[in-house]
């Protein structure tokens, strides 16, 4: 069995969706179990219509129109989402009502997306011929913890995964599962966070034991760098999955950061492929390490960070003081980046910068605070990294070449990753002659 997840600019429309349904065919002797996301486009839709409802305007119609565009496209039947559309109105109405949107809203109202771009594929491949039944994750045991915004599976979910497809899919038909969400306990739609479709299939393909877990998107695989930043960006052949969750954690744009960790513990590999081009070998993740590959594998970028700089002279030789600061930043729920450290100051990074101006408050009492945002935490990522001499100092001087200042910087004894901190204005600037002298062997 092989697991296959599908992007929304893979399911974007009916043009797309008939690609995806001939790789699906091609793979029919695997025995499938088909992940799917939203339509592109649409998840943000809902959840734009959700925050104009909380300030007391109406604009769920527009998404619902947009999504019945798509359905009436693949010749779906209007019966097939009225329930659904029906459901949004009463819950738009109900945040009208209350000028609220809680965790737990807005995750209802994002699953809206994938439910039914489910019904829509799973119809659509029926009716052409491709024996294919449609299933809301929880159906198939996807029962998950509470924790909104960032679920993740109960205790018991492998056994209930294999259970749900053993009995509710029966032989030879083609299961389309919604990637992204998830039900607790209590009943309630929870979702895995933010493009989580692939970790929903990552999560499935452990369970199952898959061969395979394949991730198929607009690219060739996991690129050498940004493609909108560097248009030579090269398709990177073979990577572990050490490597891949780095990128996928400081910014590229191919996996959801949490993808890689159930992959790994079950030792599955996955494949990184483009739909528009499936004849494409992609990239393969796995935890065989490949002596043969370059000593950089790739360049990812995280914009829009914030910097905490904390100075104190009560630093000087005092056991315990960067740990009370740690203290304070985990009762605000800040998710440190990076830190950097002297004998008077302590710097770190987050994306979180409303938790992060809460503790400046909590943390003036140590001492000087500043914040600064608008940064970039750019990470140069490679297995050969911590025995290829020099490599830190060409890092560096690249990046003085670029005109640029690094602001922080990060390289740990056996690392896989050179991070450092520059102005989100940057970016344009460094990437590329970066790429340019990292992959391409150029002297500029």
């Amino acid at each position: 069995m092989i697991v296959m997840k599908f992007g929304g600019s893979s399911v974007a429309n009916r043009a797309q969706i008939e690609k995806v349904m001939a790789i699906v065919a091609s793979h029919r002797t695997r025995s499938p179990i088909v992940v799917v996301s939203a339509h592109k486009g649409i998840t943000d839709a809902l959840i734009d219509a959700a925050r104009a409802a909380a300030g007391g305007a109406d604009a769920g119609e527009r998404v619902i129109a947009r999504q019945t565009e798509i359905a009436s496209s693949l010749e779906c039947s209007p019966e097939l989402l009225a329930p659904l559309f029906a459901e949004i109105r009463d819950l738009l109405r109900g945040i009208k009502l209350v000028k609220e949107l809680s965790a737990r809203s807005l995750d209802y109202i994002s699953s809206f997306g994938e439910r039914m771009s489910m019904r829509c594929i799973a119809d659509f491949f029926a009716r052409q011929g491709l024996p294919a039944l449609g299933f809301d994750a929880w159906d198939l045991g996807f029962v998950t913890d509470s924790n909104f915004g960032r679920a993740r599976p109960t205790e018991g979910f492998d056994a209930r995964m294999r259970e749900g497809l053993k009995s509710k899919v029966p032989e030879g038909m083609v299961p389309i599962v919604t990637g992204f969400v998830g039900m607790n306990a209590k009943g309630e739609i929870t979702t895995v966070g933010r493009n989580g479709s692939d970790l929903t299939a990552s999560l499935v393909g452990a369970a199952i034991r898959a061969q395979e877990v394949q991730i198929w998107s607009d690219t060739d695989g996991v690129m050498s760098a940004d493609p909108s930043v560097v248009p030579s960006a090269r398709s990177i052949p073979t990577m572990r999955f050490d490597e891949a969750a780095e990128l996928a954690y400081f910014g590229s744009r191919v996996l959801h950061p949490s993808t890689l960790l159930p992959a790994m513990t079950g030792d599955i590999p996955v494949r990184v492929m483009n739909t528009n081009r499936p004849e494409h070998p992609g990239t393969v993740i796995t935890s065989t390490p490949n002596l043969e590959v370059p000593e950089v594998t790739s360049i990812a970028y995280k914009e829009r960070q914030a910097v905490l700089q904390l100075t104190s002279t009560r630093m000087f030789d005092q056991v315990g003081f960067v740990a009370d600061v740690f203290a304070v930043l985990a009762r605000h729920h800040v998710d440190v980046d990076m830190i950097s450290t002297s004998e008077v100051s302590v710097s770190v990074s987050s994306y979180n910068l409303p938790a992060l101006e809460a503790a400046m408050a909590a943390l003036q009492p140590l001492g000087q605070c500043e914040l600064h945002t608008g940064k970039t935490i750019l990470s140069i990522v490679g297995q050969h990294l911590a025995r290829t001499r020099g490599i830190g100092g060409r890092i560096l001087q690249c990046i003085a070449d670029a005109g640029v200042n690094v602001e922080m910087m990060s390289f740990g004894i056996g690392s896989i990753n050179f991070t450092v901190v520059i102005d989100d204005a940057d970016i344009g600037k460094v990437v590329p002659l970066l790429h340019a002298r990292l992959f391409e062997g150029a002297l500029v």
